[in-house]
């Protein structure tokens, strides 16, 4: 999660209906993958490498983010959980996350080409982005973001960095209405001035909140309608494609038929 956001939840973020119904939705996303090692991108606190490590079969996690003020070790659910300032030029993962981290960055191919290129062949790759450039308020101002994504551009962009993508969906679909008329609003009234819109609630609209995320759950993954998030799964291309290229590369010219 963006630290910004930390900041305004403090000890609420892991009862929040927001991340706590994004957590079920990556969840969902990667059953039937069963990934070991997690590399977590621009992982803020680590809150969805350490539901993983809660929740699956993950063994550990290694989160990375340049706002950690140093690297440290730490413990989710009795198992490794790495915090790093940056990680090598490869990595042991199976398993990579971009939670909301690429509409951060003005160049988004070449971060998801970089570390994308440290992964093993066959490495999932997860990715959550902001959806829809007309929800755009003072919120993405605060939180520093660059842009809002379709999910046929996000997916787009996975293709155009060599992933093969797997699964595409929108995410909070059913709470898209209340959060668009309240992001229009904001923008009506206070500009593009910046400010967050997350916020603590009450515990009857948290359960409210989460009951409606909860409903769509069982149906998100074929949602490629409208949501507030655009959720991409992705994979480096297997071992077997890579040997394939690479034997490509190095075979010999053919000749050319010999005129007669």
């Amino acid at each position: 999660m963006d630290l910004k956001e930390q900041d305004v939840l403090g000890g609420a973020t892991g009862s929040h209906w927001y991340y706590r119904s994004k957590s079920d939705a990556l969840v969902r996303l990667l059953s039937g993958h069963a990934p070991r090692r997690v590399l977590d991108v621009g992982a803020g606190s680590g809150f969805f490498s350490r539901e993983l490590l809660a929740r699956t079969a993950a063994r550990e996690a290694m989160c990375v983010d340049t706002g950690y003020e140093g690297d440290r070790d730490d413990l989710a659910s009795g198992k490794p959980l790495r915090f790093r300032r940056a990680c090598g030029p490869t990595v042991d993962a199976d398993c990579m996350l971009m939670m909301d981290v690429l509409e951060h960055v003005p160049d988004e191919r070449g971060l998801l080409a970089d570390y994308a290129r440290r992964l093993p062949p066959g490495a999932l790759v997860v990715i959550t982005v902001p959806a829809f450039a007309f929800l755009w308020s003072g919120h993405d101002v605060f939180l520093g973001h660059q842009r809002r994504y379709t999910l046929a551009q996000v997916e787009a962009l996975a293709r155009g960095t060599g992933l093969e993508v797997l699964a595409g969906a929108y995410l909070f679909a059913m709470v898209l209405p209340v959060a668009a008329a309240k992001r229009l609003l904001s923008r009506a009234v206070h500009g593009m001035k910046p400010r967050s819109e997350l916020a603590r609630h009450s515990a009857l609209v948290n359960v409210v909140l989460r009951a409606a995320c909860a409903f769509e759950l069982p149906w998100f993954t074929f949602n490629r309608l409208a949501g507030l998030t655009a959720c991409c799964v992705a994979r480096t291309p297997p071992l077997s494609l890579l040997l394939a290229a690479r034997a490509g590369d190095t075979a010999p010219p053919r000749r050319p038929a010999s005129r007669r």
